[in-house]
């Protein structure tokens, strides 16, 4: 009979101190991590915990490196001593540069908050990946921040506005400039007004920001224009009080806000690249009568009908696994979207933004919907700009000229529903970058009227440690009385959600030939309505002939998104092939067409698709009709009957 081993006693010690602990022999140094950071300062970098078996020259072993070594196998007894050598993470301005994952040890503090006891909790942002807090200073960020290669020749740009000679005012030669000829600043408000430009573009909105914070007359040192707002108690204060919610002061409090209109928008325009890629989207809907959400993968070009402007490009909509009900859907686990990310940046794309659809048919029978958005309703709910915000905290732009090298998001947000003529109509938007942050310290929630938001408030429950331990800073907005007059409002407890977001233009281009022109391949996840990826669909957009007619035909029917992915998922290609499938599928290159069919990686591809049962046609498919193809039927009818009795509630 085997009996299970005793636990021991090890001693710790470190700079700060000593400590015990009471451990398996079986366990692995590195399950101890936990426990051992219970005992440190909370600035401790976990990735820098070392143990010696010496004070002083003894053999140093980084703790994450001990993988797979058990306690009993280095030969410690009951008692025995290990010394802890770390280091604290770098502070800059009295914040912690280390990210945030470790758990936060045991309070034993008896303070109080409204006569509860403070429970521990932590003020984290909202995203577990990004935990870095966006108070943190960078030195010289225009030196080090790699800003993407568009706002860099934005950045090189002057953005004047040209103005012609006015024959009536201007009396000078050709050569010469007045008041009435002068070039204009891309943020000149007359300007603005005259094009009916409602809101700056960001490097508009930067050069006027810097025309005012750094004057080159004055001889003084640079300071970055931007930065982003925090309304959260900051981390590590430098007055040496306990930290929130044992104490807090006005150096690390957060300052009341005043809530405006935000003047600027980070991106101008959407341009969705074919009509087709909003049509297949809506398909959706049209078999289904439910709501559908998708992700926007494109990329960001300068956009001429505003100064010094920007539009994202949309090149393909991604349909996440997700329940979808008429009145609205609910994204579940999307385990490939690393993946989907991927292939994406093989094809130069990246995700831009997210649109869904909210359309109720209107019965008659002609095709139109119900207007539900519109001036004297909402066109943007308290609910959809906390899930904005959430996406564009995930996704932040990086720019030079932010002291935190971060301000702002690129991505966009885009809603389908019905317009005042009864017909679809797609709507832009961008939440401003104080509802991201409000989002992001969790002042706010969504209610049940859609055109207001609610600021939250310290509950009494006991169980609720998160709102005790919140700081909630008072918060206000500005509106126009029944006077005219300017006159600033408590938000407490709700205020208008039109403060939080601003709106976006958005089009089809003339030439309407977009990247990816054979998407007639069924698109992911859209097995509620019968509708799934086969190979034998594969097999059908793969046929490929020796004859340089069908050659070409087959190189273009690889330019489709979904199939990208699907080949992908399929892990049948290596690197180097998947990058040559996706430049294939960008460019519609013949020559390098044929070196992909040469490739080890197609040819395995192709062996898969004839021993499913499917062999490759040797000429080229035309474009597919599911209503002329009788199989296709067939599978179709067989597939709805299983999904008759399902219900998506």
């Amino acid at each position: 009979m085997s009996l299970e081993p005793k636990s021991i006693l090890l001693r710790f010690e470190s700079r700060i101190g000593q400590f015990r602990l009471t451990v398996d022999p079986t366990n692995e140094f590195p399950a101890l991590l936990p426990r051992i950071l219970d005992n440190l300062p909370k600035t401790v970098d976990s990735r820098t915990l070392t143990l010696s078996n010496k004070p002083h020259a003894g053999e140093d072993r980084l703790l994450s490196s001990l993988h797979g070594v058990a306690i009993e196998e280095v030969g410690l007894k009951h008692g025995d001593k290990l010394y802890i050598k770390f280091a604290e993470a770098a502070q800059v301005n009295g914040h912690s540069l280390a990210p945030i994952n470790t758990p936060l040890r045991p309070d034993t503090s008896s303070n109080r908050l409204n006569g509860l006891p403070i429970a521990p909790a932590e003020d984290l942002p909202i995203t577990p990946v990004r935990q870095e807090s966006t108070s943190v200073a960078i030195k010289n960020p225009w030196e080090v921040v790699r800003q993407s290669p568009l706002d860099d020749r934005l950045d090189r740009k002057d953005g004047k506005i040209a103005r012609p000679q006015d024959p009536k005012m201007c009396k000078h030669g050709l050569k010469g400039m007045c008041d009435y000829c002068m070039p204009l600043e891309p943020f000149s408000p007359k300007y603005l007004e005259e094009k009916k430009i409602k809101h700056l573009s960001f490097h508009s909105h930067l050069r006027k920001i810097n025309s005012t914070t750094n004057k080159p007359e004055l001889k003084s040192s640079y300071m970055p224009p931007l930065s982003e707002p925090y309304y959260r108690v900051k981390r590590d204060c430098p007055s040496g009080h306990s930290p929130w919610p044992e104490g807090i002061c006005t150096k690390c409090q957060p300052s009341a806000i005043t809530l405006q209109p935000q003047p600027f928008r980070m991106v101008d325009h959407v341009e969705f690249a074919s009509p087709g890629i909003i049509d297949s989207f809506l398909n959706f809907w049209r078999i289904s009568g439910a709501q559908r959400i998708g992700y926007l993968y494109g990329h960001y070009e300068e956009y001429t009908e505003v100064p010094l402007g920007i539009k994202a490009v949309v090149e393909a909509i991604y349909e996440p696994p997700q329940v979808d009900e008429i009145d609205g859907c609910t994204l579940t686990s999307w385990e490939s979207e690393k993946e989907t990310d991927e292939v994406a940046y093989l094809c130069g794309l990246q995700k831009v933004g997210v649109i869904f659809t909210d359309l109720i048919d209107a019965g008659a029978a002609d095709g139109t919907v119900v207007c539900k958005r519109h001036r004297d309703s909402y066109y943007l709910s308290s609910l959809e700009v906390i899930f904005s915000a959430r996406l564009q905290a995930q996704n932040p732009k990086t720019t030079k000229w932010s002291d935190t090298g971060r301000f702002g998001s690129d991505f966009v947000t885009c809603v389908v529903s019905g317009d005042e003529d009864g017909g679809i109509s797609i709507s832009c938007f961008q939440v401003s970058n104080s509802a991201v942050e409000m989002a992001r310290a969790d002042l706010i929630e969504p209610s049940a009227d859609p055109t207001v938001m609610l600021v939250r408030n310290n509950s009494s429950d006991e169980e609720d440690s998160q709102s005790r331990t919140r700081y909630i800073p008072e918060v206000f907005y500005r509106r126009i009385n029944e006077y005219g007059a300017s006159v600033q409002e408590n938000a407490n407890p709700s205020f208008p959600v039109e403060y939080l977001f601003v709106t976006l233009t958005h089009g089809f281009p003339k030439d309407s030939a977009g990247l990816f022109n054979a998407s007639d391949f069924p698109i992911e996840n859209r097995e509620a309505i019968g509708e799934g990826q086969e190979l034998r669909r594969v097999a059908k957009k793969l046929g490929i002939s020796s004859s340089k007619d069908d050659a070409e035909r087959g190189v273009r029917s690889i330019a489709d998104f979904h199939l990208l992915c699907f080949i992908h998922g399929m892990g049948v290609l290596n690197k180097d092939e998947e990058s040559l499938l996706c430049h294939v599928a960008r460019t519609h290159d013949i020559a390098e067409g044929f070196q992909l069919l040469n490739t080890p990686g197609w040819a395995t591809l192709l062996a898969i698709l004839q021993e499913s049962g499917e062999r490759p046609p040797k000429r080229s498919f035309p474009a597919f009709h599911p209503e002329n193809d009788e199989s296709y039927l067939k599978a179709s009818e067989q597939l709805a009957k299983r999904f008759k009795g399902t219900s998506l509630r």
